[in-house]
């Protein structure tokens, strides 16, 4: 399968397989976890709310950085090293994970509101280092392969993810599950698992990848580099087409993500058995690699302009059928529907931007600004499902005359699942803003600049 493939873009693509066991694992099963330990706390109502806040407060930390972080990057021998730095401090942040299933959150609220804080912190911390890594990690893509390349490379790294960090500690937790290991016991071998899992497979490419781009270093760089980040946004104001399509980017492809982040939190307040969803997030898995193997041979054939568009169509009708979703087998439906897209979208999208790149020199920063667009509308997502979620189940509560502490614990989870189906729907709003933008303005802007 990797025949064809460079000793470099093989050890590139090992960071997919490295960081995809923190995508399942901690952006999937923490979420079950930490409803569970919400559960015990003074105020259990709505930790759908909840978790797509602390998920808002990360993206928002990143992104306010990348830029800058990027800049940073672009110093010829610093790539590596600020990659390496987040790279740990994800790992890091999910070995301490593997302690929190083992602490007491079931004696009383206050226990469980330290522990619930104590994930979130984590949580937010790991997904800082898994972030930040990623902003070098897509910088070196064009260290590692050539332009005419970049679309077979990126989808195929996304593809190794998913047979690799996304499917094999996935399963192992299951496989334990399924023998009769307690619970809490699974959870904590397989954060520490992800753990060592992410930190194993980063050594390929801190051995073989080198930063190929980017300036030596001088005295004063480092400030002159923070300045130019003005020039760079003014670069991509003044690059009609990158701009349009940064923007639409910063969309559609929120869709993606909080569809990913938000989606076992969503099954779980509709009550769906926890080892379903992880039984079709491993079909996800599975079924991630062929259709990225897919996506390739359709980009070669169709453009990967047109297998983009795909994808963003794809979202929008998951939108829809997971606001009527009630039952574990639709969301196998949803699942499949998820596999056939998740991956190559975010690929292709990833190239698309690195060909657009004027000044290779500069992959890191103009990768900091594509991450800060992607980071924004991670914050935008979870955030509008938090809010209309809490919204809904507050106006849900009131009109019962009840309140959060007079209603029953039955009652409150009858109504998280009603107002779930609204914030899973509000979505589309902003998967449709990125599809005008994609299929409207995107080709107008390239035939003007023509």
């Amino acid at each position: 399968m990797l025949k064809g493939y460079t000793k470099q873009e093989i050890s590139w693509m090992m960071y997919d397989w490295a960081n995809s066991a923190h995508s399942v694992i901690i952006v999937t099963l923490l979420p079950i976890f930490f409803d569970t330990v919400a559960g015990y706390t003074a105020d259990s109502v709505s930790s759908m709310s909840t978790w797509g806040y602390a998920t808002s407060i990360a993206m928002l930390i990143v992104a306010l950085a990348a830029p800058f972080l990027g800049v940073f990057g672009d110093i010829r021998g610093m790539r590596k090293k600020l990659f390496s730095f987040f790279m740990l401090l994800g790992v890091a942040a999910c070995a301490g994970m593997a302690f929190t299933p083992g602490m007491d959150f079931t004696s009383g609220p206050v226990a469980a509101g330290k522990v619930a804080s104590l994930i979130l912190v984590l949580y937010i911390v790991s997904v800082i280092g898994f972030d930040a890594s990623a902003i070098y990690y897509d910088a070196f893509l064009t260290d590692v392969t050539t332009e005419d390349r970049m679309d077979k490379v990126s989808t195929m790294g996304y593809g190794l993810g998913y047979i690799g960090g996304s499917t094999i500690p996935l399963l192992i937790f299951l496989i334990m599950n399924l023998v009769g290991v307690p619970m809490l016991t699974c959870l904590a071998f397989v954060f520490g698992l992800t753990a060592v899992w992410w930190l194993a497979f980063s050594l390929p490419l801190l051995k073989n990848c080198e930063q190929t781009s980017g300036k030596p270093y001088e005295k004063g760089d480092v400030a002159r580099s923070m300045k130019g980040v003005g020039t760079t946004i003014k670069e991509i104001i003044a690059n009609k087409p990158m701009l349009i399509y940064i923007l639409s980017y910063f969309f559609y492809i929120d869709g993606v993500h909080t569809v990913i982040s938000m989606a076992t939190t969503y099954g779980t307040n509709l009550g769906l058995d926890s080892t379903g969803m992880m039984l079709a997030l491993l079909l996800v898995q599975i079924l991630g690699l062929p259709f990225c193997l897919l996506y390739i041979k359709c980009s070669e054939k169709f453009g990967a302009r047109t297998m983009v568009g795909f994808g963003i169509c794809v979202y929008m009708f998951i939108c829809i059928f997971a606001f009527f979703m009630n039952s574990l087998w639709q969301f196998w439906v949803l699942a499949v529907l998820c596999a056939t897209s998740q991956g190559g979208i975010q690929a292709l999208s990833r190239s698309m931007y690195g060909k657009l790149i004027p000044d290779k020199d500069r992959s890191g920063e103009f990768f900091g600004f594509f991450d800060i667009f992607g980071k924004f509308s991670s914050i935008m997502g979870p955030a509008l499902v938090g809010v209309v979620s809490s919204v809904v189940a507050n106006g849900m509560l009131g009109a019962q005359g009840l309140t959060a502490q007079t209603a029953t614990a039955e009652q409150i989870d009858a109504i998280n699942a009603q107002s779930s189906h609204y914030g899973i729907l509000s979505i589309i709003i902003i998967i449709i803003v990125g599809a005008v933008l994609y299929f409207g303005f995107l080709p107008k802007a390239e035939h003007a600049k023509q």
